[in-house]
């Protein structure tokens, strides 16, 4: 059996199952618009977009909280889904930050350590990006994410019909 909601914790961040006490830390993270921009979800920052992403998240049993060790404060999220253990995959998708902890450090050390979870038992996670999104894409590449040039992608609910997809395959972590 995997744990799909593992406690993570690094040197800045902890990595949690998400509660629903964390609405209020988790909206007035997701509440900058700026977060939201290039997703194709440009509205999440509004209550009502952001309840329906907070709620399937909760139910999803995968869904994560991050939270700054030094403050305490909720600063993010993101989920595993659709393991294939026939494929020896998983995806993590659904991460957003707020704004003051962009910049690579710290998406970086959340990725290192949700890697280093499912790498234990898959061999390859992927990433759906907006095919808009530029600032994920770049930041799926700094961490070592390869584009699958060939591949389709179908629509999902919620989802733009048109995303690119990035993989990290077991071994070729670049932290």
């Amino acid at each position: 059996a995997i744990d799909l909601q593992p406690i993570l914790t690094g040197r800045r961040i902890v990595i949690r199952p998400i509660e629903a006490k964390d609405w209020h830390g988790m909206f007035a993270a997701a509440s900058d618009p700026e977060v939201w921009a290039l997703h194709p979800a440009f509205d999440r920052y509004t209550e009502a977009v952001f309840r329906e992403f907070f709620d399937v998240a909760i139910n999803s049993g995968s869904g994560f909280t991050f939270v700054d060790r030094q403050s305490g404060t909720v600063i993010g999220s993101s989920r595993y889904h659709g393991h294939n253990p026939d494929a020896r995959e998983i995806e993590i998708g659904w991460t957003f930050l707020a704004r003051d902890y962009w910049g690579g450090s710290y998406n970086r050390e959340i990725k290192k350590l949700m890697l280093e979870h499912a790498f234990q038992f898959v061999d390859t996670v992927i990433f759906r990006v907006g095919v808009t999104n530029w600032r994920s894409q770049k930041a799926m590449e700094k961490i070592g994410g390869v584009r699958r040039e060939d591949h389709h992608d179908p629509v999902r609910e919620g989802q733009a019909p048109e995303n690119v997809i990035y993989e990290i395959r077991k071994g070729e972590l670049q932290f």
